[in-house]
């Protein structure tokens, strides 16, 4: 790779994961996560006595139990995924890879300490959000500016944006989908279900919605499924303001009382499976759609370790790392 003293590094992040699944641990973590103003974007001495006084008392416990529920025994789902992912990775293209996530630990602070000690002059940044968000995205970019500002000597810095569109992103959707349909034949209909985000971010210029509809578009291309066997929705909404719509919830319920006796819902916006996929999605919407009347539900598995979610990630740092 060129001059030893010259090599580049690859920081991998995802968004992060309680330490335990304990209502100490989840506080820690969602007071972290819920205090990003990119994240909640209210005025702090507003948000912070809601939060604090009544947010955290009251979710804590809540989400300790549904994380207890899915936790595997190397850890949090999210967590055991994102080291597989990194210790591929690394084996792959040979170049030290960090892992950092915006909340919790490791932190982006710890994965870029890492890097550095591993004589890391250049770092490419990998945000592990296929569609582009101010909630997400920027947030790592932010956490990595901050980091840096503390430091005399700053690496050489490029940033993977976005890849929704990417062939090799797509490919790997379309696989996961297929390896089920395999063994288990086609549903009456497939629905991918994104990450929620406030309608106001996106009217005020946030281009996650473009992204989430430009996936879904692809992913049916590469299928062959016609659009009215197949749609998109929004998951994990919170607070009393609109998010993006349609909700998944409801449309899960609306699909089922249409007459979908087998439904397939995925979750393209997530690089690796984890509560939000697992429990929210496997568990909770699985029994609202049998509830209005929907038979077979299966949860399409997240990309997470899969080989062609690894290729996708060596040619995106391929790509972005040329001439390094």
């Amino acid at each position: 790779m060129g001059m030893e003293n010259n090599k580049y590094g690859v920081l991998l992040v995802n968004l992060g994961t309680p330490d335990e699944a304990t209502p100490s641990a989840v506080k820690r973590f969602l007071s972290e996560f819920l205090h990003d103003q990119r994240v909640v974007d209210m005025t702090r001495w507003l948000w912070c006595p809601i939060l604090h006084g009544v947010i955290l008392p009251i979710r804590a416990p809540k989400v300790a139990k549904l994380y207890q529920s899915v936790w595997m025994d190397e850890g949090s789902p999210l967590m055991v995924y994102s080291r597989r992912q990194q210790q591929q990775l690394a084996h792959r293209l040979d170049v030290p890879v960090a892992l950092g996530m915006t909340y919790g630990n490791p932190s982006i602070k710890f994965a870029l300490q890492e890097l550095k000690q591993q004589g890391c002059e250049k770092v490419l940044v990998l945000p592990l959000y296929p569609q582009y968000s101010r909630t997400t995205t920027a947030a790592v970019f932010d956490k990595v500016a901050t980091v840096l500002k503390e430091q005399p000597e700053i690496p050489e810095l490029r940033f993977v944006n976005h890849y929704f569109d990417h062939p090799d992103y797509i490919d790997a959707l379309a696989k996961s989908v297929n390896e089920l349909w395999a063994e288990k034949g086609e549903p009456d209909y497939l629905l991918c279900s994104y990450h929620g985000i406030p309608k106001r971010y996106a009217d005020n210029g946030d281009p996650y919605p473009e992204h989430c509809n430009g996936t879904t578009a692809k992913l049916a291309e590469k299928l062959a499924l016609s659009r009215d066997k197949m749609s998109m929705s929004y998951q994990s909404i919170f607070g009393r303001e609109e998010w993006l719509q349609p909700y998944t919830d409801k449309t899960i319920e609306a699909l089922a009382r249409k007459g979908v006796k087998r439904l397939d819902v995925m979750c393209p916006a997530f690089s690796v499976d984890c509560l939000e996929t697992l429990e929210e999605i496997a568990e909770q919407c699985k029994e609202m759609f049998i509830e209005a009347g929907g038979e077979e539900f299966n949860l399409i598995p997240c990309l997470n370790d899969s080989p062609a979610h690894i290729d996708m990630m060596v040619s995106l740092v391929e790509q972005h790392s040329q001439g390094w």
